[in-house]
């Protein structure tokens, strides 16, 4: 079971990047997923998951500007992030959980490597 973030960079206020998530080694269709950010002296945060079926959640600081999707056919998972804020620099991480999406970083027990993001003012 294997996660791969990419997409990551150095961006200006205001960009539109996308960040995607590439699984390999098990079907991305029978795990929840989850991206998550952690800056530099902080915890780890939830910022967005999708369920098996499809269904979108966000943490309210990216909730209208961050868009998740899943394409299982693909093994791909994707955070589109609109309207980027210094705030939102941070590393990056997918993960997947079986079955069953939460917001709690302990639930998920696959993860990617991080990719960094920082949104220069």
């Amino acid at each position: 079971v294997q996660l791969q973030a990419s997409g990551g960079g150095l961006v200006q206020a205001g960009a539109s990047p996308r960040l995607s998530c590439e699984g390999s080694g098990f079907p991305l269709s029978a795990y929840a997923m989850g991206w998550f950010r952690q800056a530099p002296g902080k915890e780890r945060e939830w910022v967005a998951g999708i369920s098996c079926a499809g269904s979108t959640h966000y943490a309210d600081s990216v909730k209208g500007r961050f868009t998740i999707s899943r394409d299982n056919a693909k093994n791909m998972v994707y955070l589109q992030m609109n309207n980027l804020k210094p705030e939102d620099t941070a590393n990056y991480y997918c993960a997947a959980r079986w079955m069953v999406m939460t917001a709690r970083p302990n639930d998920y027990s696959n993860w990617g490597q991080g990719t960094e993001v920082t949104v220069s003012s």
